[in-house]
């Protein structure tokens, strides 16, 4: 064979290997989701749980601006970024007692769905989009990661605190 060829197959194989190692990550990623935890359901029961008891608080005016802060997510990951932010709306609701979701709960929900990390790119959206963030501010300061565990206690010491 040719050296060509022969770099050429070793380019197609690292190429191969790259690509399966990220296409595993998202499965592997997923299949946490879907580990139940103590309570007996998964992260993505609840987001289901959430979206279904809170479905017919969404009004048409919420819904375009929930499309409009998904729309820098990448296509491929929009889906899956939209079920989770609507899932933590719908929680937010619920946990207020709200009868309808409105901005704030909408605004709420998504600062606190979104992880550090796409605080920057949120925060983007929003000046593009003429909202304040200085009301939320103290949700900006506690991460997707604190969340996670005692996310409840501490989302309501932060509102206290502010």
């Amino acid at each position: 064979m040719s050296v060509i060829t022969d770099y050429f197959i070793i380019f197609w194989g690292l190429f191969m290997i790259v690509f399966m190692a990220i296409g595993g990550f998202f499965m592997f990623r997923k299949f946490l989701k879907q580990l139940p935890k103590k309570d007996g359901r998964s992260m993505m029961d609840w987001e289901r749980y959430h979206i279904e008891e809170t479905k017919h608080m969404w009004d048409d005016e919420q819904k375009a601006l929930l499309e409009e802060l998904v729309s820098p997510v990448p296509e491929l990951f929009r889906d899956v970024a939209r079920q989770t932010i609507a899932g933590k709306v719908g929680q937010v609701a619920l946990e207020k007692n709200a009868t309808k979701i409105t901005r704030e709960i909408l605004l709420e929900g998504y600062i606190i769905g979104t992880p550090k990390k796409d605080h920057r790119f949120l925060r983007k959206k929003l000046a593009q989009l003429n909202i304040d963030v200085a009301p939320y501010e103290h949700l900006f300061a506690l991460s997707k990661k604190d969340y996670r565990e005692n996310w409840k206690e501490k989302h309501q010491q932060a509102q206290k605190d502010a």
